[in-house]
This record gives C-alpha cells, sequence and structure tokens, in this order.
C-alpha cells in the first residue's frame, strides 16, 4: 500500500513539476492522483493527505487543502504542519493567524524541518505572533542555517541581517541558546 502510494506520489509530481503538458493532460493526471491518493488519506495515511494537501492548496481550494493538511499534522507530519502554518499566516482559506502559524512551525521546527527552523525565526524577527525578540530569531536562523539543506542560506542571510540589529553579548547569548536548544532536541526552544 504504501509503496504504491510512494510511487503514485513520485509519478504525479514528476508529472506535474517536470513535464510540459497541456492543461487537459494535467487535469487528467491531477483528477487521476486524486483519486489514486483518497482512498489512503481517507483510511489515514498522512503522506497522502499531505500530497492530496498540496494539490488541493495548488488549485486554491484551500478549505479542501486544509482538511487534509490538518488531518496530517495532527498526525505529527512535519511538512503539513509547516504548510498548514504557512496558510494561516497568509491567511488562505482561514483568518490570519500568526499566532497559530507560529505553534504550527514549532511544531515542525521540533522535527527538525529547517524551513519551518527559518520561519520561527522570522515570527521572532517581526513580531508575528510571539514578541519580536531578536536573540530567538537569531537563535532559529543560526539552528536552520545550520542544516545544509534547500533553506540555509535563506536562514543564514536572515541571521546575519538580525545580527545587525543585536549587540555582540545578545549574539552570544542567541548561539548558547542555540547550542542548548539543540542538545534539548529542539523541544521547549
Amino acid at each position: 500500500m504504501k509503496r504504491n502510494l510512494i510511487i503514485l506520489s513520485l509519478l504525479f509530481f514528476t508529472f506535474f513539476m517536470v513535464s510540459p503538458i497541456v492543461s487537459a493532460d494535467l487535469e487528467k493526471s491531477v483528477a487521476a492522483a486524486k483519486r489514486g491518493m483518497e482512498p489512503y488519506a481517507e483510511q489515514g495515511d498522512a503522506e497522502a493527505q499531505y500530497n492530496l494537501g498540496i494539490i488541493y492548496g495548488n488549485e486554491q481550494n484551500y478549505k479542501i487543502a486544509i482538511k487534509w493538511y490538518t488531518l496530517a499534522a495532527e498526525q505529527g507530519h512535519a511538512l503539513s504542519q509547516f504548510n498548514l502554518g504557512e496558510m494561516y499566516r497568509n491567511g488562505e482559506g482561514v483568518f490570519k493567524s500568526y499566532t497559530k502559524a507560529v505553534k504550527l512551525y514549532r511544531k515542525a521546527a521540533e522535527q527538525v524541518l529547517p524551513i519551518a527552523q527559518n520561519n520561527l525565526g522570522v515570527m521572532y524577527d517581526y513580531g508575528q505572533g510571539v514578541l519580536q525578540d531578536y536573540t530567538r530569531a537569531h537563535m532559529w536562523y543560526n539552528i536552520a542555517a545550520s542544516k545544509r539543506g534547500t533553506s540555509w542560506k535563506l536562514a543564514a542571510k536572515n541571521r546575519d541581517t538580525v545580527a545587525k540589529k543585536m549587540t555582540p553579548a545578545q549574539i552570544t547569548e542567541a548561539q548558547d541558546l542555540a547550542r542548548q536548544c539543540v542538545k534539548k532536541k529542539y523541544r521547549g526552544c
């Protein structure tokens, strides 16, 4: 079951993201992907729920995207937590809520998702959903920048930018907090 879902997901995303195709073919492929994933999603498969969240989100059918992301996020699916956080941050299909976005980013950040760690830093940097705190922003940016993935350069740039607003003592404190956070496996940071 899981294997078929993975293959279906890979085929869908390869076709959707890479192939130059006409709109009618894309619509047929998306419909087929939905039909293929929905039974798994309805049985509680978090990966299928996440993939349906992406599909419906791309179609700007936010109500259904939120449904699937929420179901997967409740199971601890980090990317669903992150994407749902994005929807709350941007007010896509829900009332804008920075507080809810922060909670969701934090859950994903605790699972070592660097883009969620970066976005949590952004929320502290700008005081969105939390009190503005450059030390905490630097801490989260620094943690995200230490992961060599797709978002580390953005996190490093954000860290360096916020550092310009800080004293040397605050930067030292942020670095200490980052080390402590890593030791605690990102819990309660």
